[in-house]
């Protein structure tokens, strides 16, 4: 199947929008900047967003109409009812990049979204996390998972390589679904969106205040990547998919950090907006704070796009079919 737009920068800035209309309510636990909540306003839920990042709740007030509150979130976190919870309880204590401390880690958040859940009773529920929770925290995932079946819910699971959802770069996470009836995820496309088709221009421009690398910074480059026996440059490729963005490679160390190099040798970290659009949020959206919270937030989000395919799944499901969908559709 061939893409069913010619201008991906166009289909993102005109699909993900806030409609006049929703017809469901769902809470947003974790909310970051507003990357999963944008998604489903976008297919028409309303949401309201609890999240402790000063930053992040800014941002989300900003571009989203809809509240956002800051606060820490726990087990006894009060939550107004809604149709839907969704969310992205914190990776760290999953990744493999973190210290692995899993359930132990004071960041975990999964009692406090499985007691959301039990308190709230939403009609279905939805969280995202890393893709490696299932086989490498196997027990405390089947405990979860037993945990949300014990509520009355069933509970299905998968991992999505994002580059099939409209998402130019490859990215995997685990989305988990509990609902009371069926759920349908959303089907991968067969094409891939590159970084070039996501920047456009942008990538070969040298914009205001453009953060180039040092001679130094080069050749330090030069070794790691000699070292590390790395078969093509980590720099940005446009004829392919970007690599997964993260807080760690946006604003991070020098040797994984994301770049792109100019046709004149020069290389020059990649800008916010150039972030964003990899991480699949519209030129409209704006983040507040400063340049580095800013990279944070994007490498720590849900891509939009994505998140706008899941809503529409979980339409799908409240609605009974195809044909309830299509009638939401047409209100």
């Amino acid at each position: 199947m061939s893409k069913p737009y010619n201008d991906y920068v166009e289909y993102l800035n005109k699909t993900i929008c806030i409609p006049s209309v929703q017809y469901y309510q769902a809470i947003d636990m974790f909310a970051g900047c507003g990357g999963l909540s944008l998604g489903f306003e976008s297919a028409g839920i309303k949401t309201i967003g609890y999240e402790m990042v000063g930053d992040c709740c800014d941002t989300y007030k900003k571009n989203l109409e809809s509240e956002c509150n800051q606060k820490v979130i726990d087990e006894n976190t009060d939550f107004p009812y809604a149709d839907i919870i969704i969310g992205g309880p914190p990776c760290q204590p999953f990744s493999r990049r973190g210290k692995q401390k899993g359930k132990n880690d004071a960041r975990n958040g999964f009692p406090a979204f499985i007691e959301a859940v039990r308190r709230v009773r939403p009609k279905i529920w939805l969280c995202e996390n890393v893709k490696g929770l299932p086989e490498q925290n196997a027990e405390y995932f089947q405990s979860v998972v037993k945990q949300f079946k014990e509520l009355g819910y069933k509970v299905e699971y998968r991992i999505f390589q994002l580059v099939q959802y409209d998402v130019p770069q490859n990215r995997e996470r685990l989305v988990i679904v509990g609902h009371q009836g069926w759920f349908d995820f959303p089907k991968p496309n067969d094409y891939k969106i590159t970084a070039g088709e996501a920047l456009g221009s942008m990538a070969t421009e040298i914009p205001k205040n453009a953060a180039f690398l040092t001679p130094s910074m080069d050749e330090y480059i030069a070794r790691y990547e000699a070292a590390s026996k790395c078969k093509n440059p980590r720099d940005l490729h446009l004829d392919r998919p970007a690599r997964t963005l993260t807080c760690r490679n946006l604003a991070g160390s020098t040797s994984d950090m994301h770049r792109i190099k100019l046709p004149d040798g020069r290389r020059r970290r990649i800008t916010v907006r150039e972030a964003a659009r990899l991480q699949g949020f519209p030129d409209w959206f704006e983040f507040m704070g400063t340049e580095e919270s800013q990279f944070t937030q994007i490498g720590n989000a849900v891509p939009p796009i994505f998140a706008y395919k899941l809503a529409k799944a979980v339409i799908h499901c409240l609605e009974g079919g195809h044909d309830g969908l299509q009638n939401v559709a047409n209100n």
